[in-house]
C-alpha cells in the first residue's frame, strides 16, 4: 500500500489480527499524527464513519486524513448502505480503513469494497498447523528457529495469534541472530497480556514509531488505556534510571541488582537508554504524568486517543525539540 496512491477505501479481514495490524501500521505512516481517528463500530456508525470521513479535522496535516473503525461486523444493513452512498463520492484525501474482527455476516460490505477499493483477507492456519505459521513468522523476519521452537511457542501461547507475534518479535530480538531454540523459547516465552506489554515497550525503546502505534492496537486489545500508561511510565523510568547508573560506570550485572530486575531485562533498559538523550527521558516522563492526568478525567478526548498522542510526543521528542539522541 505505502508505493501506491491510496484508495478510498480498504477492507481488513481474516483471522490473522497481526498482519492486520502491519496493514494498519503502513498506513498510518502515510499521515500525521494529528490525521488518524479511530471508531469502533459498536458505537460509531456508518454515518459517523462518514461523517468523520468528510470532515477536514482540527489537527488534519495537509488535507489527508484516515478513518479506521473496528469490528464493521457488527454493522447493520443501513451503516453499510451510508458507506455505499459516501464512496460514490468520496472526500478528496480521506481514506476509510474498515476492520473486521470476526466473520462479516453478509457479502455486501465486501462487495462494496471490492468494487471501490480492497479487500484483504489474511487468515493463519487452522490449529492443527499454527506452528507452521510461527515458523513461517520467524523466516519471514530473518530468523534461524526450527520446528521444535515453533511447536514450544504454540505450546506456551495457544491459538492466541496476537500473543504469539509479540513473543516471536521478543525471542527474535534476544537471540540477536542465534539460531532460535526449544529450550530458547521455553525459557522466554509468555503468553497473553505480558506479551502485548513487552512488545510496546520495546517498540519504544526502539524508538521505532510505526511498530509502537502497531504495538499499542495489539496491546488495547488486552489492556486498558490506563494500565498500558503505567506500565510505559514503570519502564522509561527504569530506563532512565538504567541510563545514570551507566553514567556512573556499573555494568549490566551490577546495574540488574542496583534496579532489582534480572539481567535480560536490565540489557534491554541500557539498549533503550543509548536511543534517548538524558533530557528526551526526562521530557518523556513529564508527559506520561499528563497522560495520567488526562487518563483520569483531565481530558474530554478518549483514552485510546490519548495514548496515541502521547506514544508519538515522547517517540518524536528530538524532532520536534531539535534535541538530538545519545
Amino acid at each position: 500500500m505505502s508505493a501506491e496512491p491510496l484508495l478510498p477505501v480498504y477492507l481488513l479481514a481474516g483471522t490473522d489480527r497481526p498482519k492486520h495490524v502491519r496493514a494498519l501500521a503502513r498506513l498510518r505512516t502515510r499521515f500525521g499524527a494529528e490525521s488518524v481517528e479511530i471508531l469502533a463500530a459498536d458505537s460509531s456508525s456508518g454515518d459517523d464513519a462518514v461523517g468523520a470521513c468528510n470532515a477536514l479535522g482540527l489537527f488534519a496535516e495537509d488535507g489527508g486524513r484516515l478513518v479506521v473503525v473496528h469490528g464493521v461486523e457488527r454493522w447493520r444493513k443501513a451503516d453499510i448502505e451510508a458507506v455505499g452512498g459516501y464512496l460514490k463520492q468520496p472526500a478528496p484525501g480521506a481514506v476509510l480503513v474498515l476492520v473486521a474482527e470476526e466473520a462479516l455476516k453478509s457479502a455486501a460490505l465486501t462487495g462494496l469494497c471490492e468494487k471501490h477499493g480492497q479487500v484483504l483477507q489474511f487468515d493463519v492456519p487452522r490449529p492443527a498447523n499454527l506452528h507452521a505459521w510461527v515458523r513461517g513468522e520467524f523466516v519471514r523476519l530473518g530468523a534461524r528457529a526450527d520446528a521444535d521452537a515453533a511447536r514450544a511457542l504454540v505450546e506456551i501461547c495457544g491459538e492466541d495469534v496476537i500473543a504469539l507475534s509479540s513473543e516471536i518479535d521478543k525471542i527474535i530480538a534476544w537471540a540477536g541472530g542465534d539460531a532460535i531454540t526449544r529450550r530458547d523459547v521455553e525459557q522466554l516465552a509468555v503468553g497473553g497480556r505480558e506479551a502485548a506489554a513487552w512488545a510496546l515497550t520495546d517498540a519504544w525503546g526502539a524508538r521505532d514509531l510505526p511498530s509502537l502505534l502497531a504495538a499499542c492496537e495489539l496491546a488495547l486489545e488486552r489492556k486498558e488505556p490506563f494500565l498500558l500508561a503505567v506500565g510505559l511510565a514503570t519502564h522509561v523510568g527504569r530506563v532512565r534510571a538504567a541510563q545514570s547508573l551507566a553514567e556512573e560506570g556499573l555494568r549490566t550485572k551490577e546495574l540488574a541488582a542496583r534496579l532489582k530486575m534480572k539481567e535480560y531485562p536490565a540489557r534491554k533498559a541500557l539498549g533503550h537508554a543509548e536511543n534517548y538523550s538524558r533530557d528526551e527521558l526526562d521530557t518523556a516522563l513529564e508527559r506520561l504524568a499528563e497522560l495520567d492526568a488526562a487518563l483520569k478525567g483531565a481530558s474530554r478526548l478518549s483514552a485510546e486517543l490519548e495514548l496515541e498522542r502521547a506514544l508519538v510526543a515522547i517517540t518524536r521528542t528530538a524532532e520536534r525539540s531539535g534535541v538530538s539522541a545519545g
